[in-house]
């Protein structure tokens, strides 16, 4: 594996960050995950102002132009021969001392890893996925605004954890307030009277791009799209769910706590807006020639 570090092209065993980086000791810098398809890699504008956007939220100053940071995406990829494959892009905020004073920082360090990803078993796009709630709570925006995607994913993780000692793949998240938020690492939807329906970011989820995608696709669908707050008895009681994110693209939910959702298996609108979004990866973003 090739990778991009700070300006150069190293191999995996030679990509080597500094202990004293504050992305490793305090999670202090941001990231994006952004998918590859038949030579596409999609949605990469939107991925790059996100990721230039989390920046900005922290005052790291990503010391290259959003230009030169798809050239050098672009060329990750074509260095480790990638057509189809799962980008990394991580911007920490550099080399400082052992205290949290991000002045000690002068230069950021930019990492772009281009790999493959398997989120889930490839059985539970076909079958569905059974979700659980866990006890921790998202995130407040107050606190730690999810729109930034910044290093620091122990809330997540601690969510995963919890997940996992259940036997369960993945957690829902509720907000402070009780209301749905998301996934470990994914947007949820429900489909209720052929109504889609995710939350608001108001609740303290992140702006998702592949959420984004779905609910313009459900629209051309001729579906009506809604943000809006929701409970778990509005999942529990939905026609279908399914989960979007870069890394999980989309995934039916078929169970949620012990409940079944609808018949117990991917709904049709589901699978609806699948095929559709399978028709638009490999041509809407960049492509690599």
């Amino acid at each position: 594996m090739i990778i991009y570090l700070n300006g150069e092209f190293v191999t995996e065993s030679d990509a080597k960050v500094s202990v004293l980086d504050h992305g490793f000791l305090y999670g202090d810098g941001v990231f994006e995950g952004i998918r590859m398809y038949s030579g596409c890699i999609f949605k990469l504008k939107e991925h790059i102002d996100r990721l230039y956007d989390s920046a900005k939220v922290i005052m790291l100053n990503i010391p290259m132009s959003k230009d030169e940071m798809i050239s050098a995406i672009v060329e990750t990829v074509k260095r480790n021969g990638l057509s189809d494959g799962y980008i990394r892009v991580v911007v920490s905020r550099g080399v400082g001392d052992l205290g949290l004073d991000p002045r000690k920082c002068p230069r950021p360090s930019v990492v772009i890893i281009a790999d493959n990803i398997k989120l889930y078993p490839q059985e539970l796009y076909t079958k569905g996925l059974s979700i659980i709630t866990v006890p921790t709570r998202r995130n407040i925006p107050e606190a730690l605004n999810p729109q930034v995607k910044s290093l620091n994913y122990l809330n997540n993780i601690m969510a995963k954890i919890e997940a996992v000692h259940r036997g369960y793949e993945e957690a829902l998240m509720l907000n402070h307030e009780g209301y749905v938020a998301e996934c470990t690492g994914d947007n949820i939807f429900m489909i209720k009277a052929s109504v889609l329906i995710t939350p608001p970011t108001s609740v303290g989820v992140l702006k998702g791009i592949t959420a984004r995608t779905v609910m313009e696709i459900a629209a051309r669908l001729g579906m009506e799209v809604k943000e809006e707050r929701f409970t778990r008895y509005d999942l529990y009681t939905a026609d279908e769910v399914f989960l979007t994110g870069t890394a999980a693209e989309i995934i039916p939910v078929i169970k949620i706590d012990d409940r079944l959702i609808g018949e117990a298996k991917p709904g049709k609108f589901t699978w609806d807006i699948i095929r559709e979004f399978r028709k638009i990866t490999s041509v809407d973003g960049v492509k690599v020639i």
